[in-house]
């Protein structure tokens, strides 16, 4: 209000975890797959419906979200094919995604999708009945939530190792996200997309057994990509040096070595999950959609933090809940309101420098301290990120 550019914020709650993203064929064979992405449907065609009687415009919507919303805005462009309309109208106009893009999947009845379904229904009771997940819905949420809950969690040794997440099925998604953005079957609208410079601090904490490269090439095929050759996750591990000035949080020399390997741990998995992730979006995105405007950062403003510098999740704190109010939040919440009036966050409210279209010279908006912005080429640990824009398809959960 205080720049003069209302706004009206819509949030909605959508299923989670195995309520919203069971796998198996079981589920597949129903055709009720990906129930929690199509929440998320389902609430913008509430708003598309709705939201002009609060005096709202449905043909200025931009979703927004933060790390798994992050993911979820991607989803929503994927989403059959790319199809994002309702009524014969779109359902958005833009996106904002904050740590969070793409995360390869193989299909919703892949073996490891199947051995959860079926650990799941045998923990709970079901496995000897004739119809598993008919009698799994009979099954009462408090135990299904006990049960659900001895899966690895974000913030655990496994790190971003997810069990629950957004799978092909062949309809509500047609394809794992790398294919489907590389073909062009995304609902392609401008947007914004960034990271965290220290992604993998937060998710690297639990990892003190992995102290060498061997190590780290098998905490990644045994946790995270099972599909994954050893000798390719080597190939990308070693592209990281051991030596602490080079690990994350970055910047700070030989400090923040929490274990031995914890530096080398938290920029390998930051990378592979969020930050090189979000540059191999990006190209793929503009080879396919050249002509649409994509812009992207990357947050520096907790920088000297211990241990987890700017981590993830981290822009909560700057952005949403503004602590403290300074430099750095006010210029990215004036971007990102121009965003949502103008589609650019150059065109409205100025005062700040040009924040250039990552299409011209692949740069980022560095939001390098809580008063000082810069612009800086995207190309660090171009190495690693070539690696991966060549070998997504094995990186599959």
């Amino acid at each position: 209000m205080g720049q003069n550019q209302p706004f009206i914020y819509v949030t909605a709650n959508y299923r989670l975890s195995a309520f919203g993203f069971m796998p198996g064929k079981e589920i597949l064979q129903e055709g009720s797959s990906n129930a929690g992405v199509l929440d998320q449907r389902m609430a913008l065609e509430w708003v598309a419906d709705n939201i002009q009687a609060f005096g709202g415009d449905p043909k200025k919507v931009t979703i927004w979200g933060e790390s798994a919303g992050s993911a979820s805005v991607m989803s929503q462009m994927l989403l059959y094919g790319g199809n994002a309309t309702y009524k014969s109208k779109p359902l958005f106009r833009g996106g904002i995604m904050d740590s969070g893009t793409i995360f390869p999947s193989d299909p919703i009845d892949c073996s490891k999708g199947q051995a959860l379904y079926d650990q799941i229904a045998r923990d709970t009771g079901c496995s000897g009945a004739q119809d598993t997940l008919e009698y799994l819905r009979q099954v009462d949420y408090n135990v299904l939530c006990k049960v659900v809950s001895t899966f690895p969690q974000i913030r655990s040794y496994h790190g971003p190792g997810l069990v629950f997440h957004p799978r092909p099925d062949g309809n509500v998604l047609v394809d794992s996200p790398e294919v489907q953005i590389r073909k062009g079957q995304f609902f392609a609208v401008p947007i914004i997309v960034g990271h965290q410079e220290d992604e993998g601090t937060l998710l690297g904490l639990f990892q003190k057994n992995v102290t060498t490269p061997a190590d780290m090439a098998n905490y990644l095929h045994q946790t995270l990509f099972s599909h994954a050759p050893l000798d390719k996750l080597r190939e990308v591990v070693d592209m990281y040096e051991p030596a602490l000035v080079q690990g994350s949080p970055y910047r700070t020399g030989p400090l923040n070595e929490l274990y031995p390997g914890f530096k080398r741990v938290a920029a390998t998995v930051g990378d592979l999950a969020f930050i090189l992730t979000r540059r191999v979006t990006l190209e793929y995105f503009t080879k396919v959609k050249p002509k649409v405007p994509v812009w992207s950062y990357q947050a520096s403003y907790f920088h000297g933090l211990s241990i987890l510098g700017t981590f993830h999740t981290s822009d909560l704190v700057q952005v949403f809940y503004r602590i403290p109010v300074n430099y750095a939040m006010k210029s990215s919440r004036t971007y990102c309101f121009n965003f949502l009036y103008n589609l650019d966050p150059d065109s409205g409210v100025g005062g700040f420098a040009r924040w250039p279209d990552w299409r011209e010279n692949q740069q980022l908006m560095w939001f390098e301290t809580p008063s000082r912005n810069s612009i800086i080429k995207d190309d660090f640990r171009k190495n690693a990120s070539d690696w991966l824009g060549q070998n997504m398809d094995v990186l599959r959960t």
